[in-house]
């Protein structure tokens, strides 16, 4: 999924879909669009996940288990996804002509 060839609201929720809530997770857009869900190992600070990630572009903050920001139910939050989806379109136009990770901890 690329933000960069019309990532869908329905793109995002089947990402989200494929998740469960029983982990950590992280929500990253990589330097070429690519959108990323991936499990923050346990014990893992976000920002050392960062680092490890060194053409992470965008990173939303932290979904923690047992929230209910990932999985099934998440993905059939419509205004959730969407909130998340505009959010990511609206701060790609910025962060991808830039250099560093920027971080949103606020959704649009």
């Amino acid at each position: 999924m690329n933000l960069n060839t019309a990532l869908s609201p329905e793109d995002l929720a089947q990402l989200f879909a494929q998740h469960k809530d029983k982990e950590s997770h992280i929500l990253w857009v990589s330097e070429s669009g690519e959108v990323r869900l991936d499990r923050l190992p346990a014990g893992m600070e976000e920002e050392e996940f960062e680092k490890c990630v060194p053409t992470m572009r965008v990173r939303l903050r932290t979904y923690r288990q047992g929230k209910g920001y990932v999985g099934k139910k998440a993905a059939a939050d419509r205004d959730f996804i969407g909130r998340v989806h505009q959010t990511l379109t609206e701060h790609w136009r910025v962060a991808r002509s830039n250099p560093g990770v920027h971080y949103l901890d606020r959704y649009c």
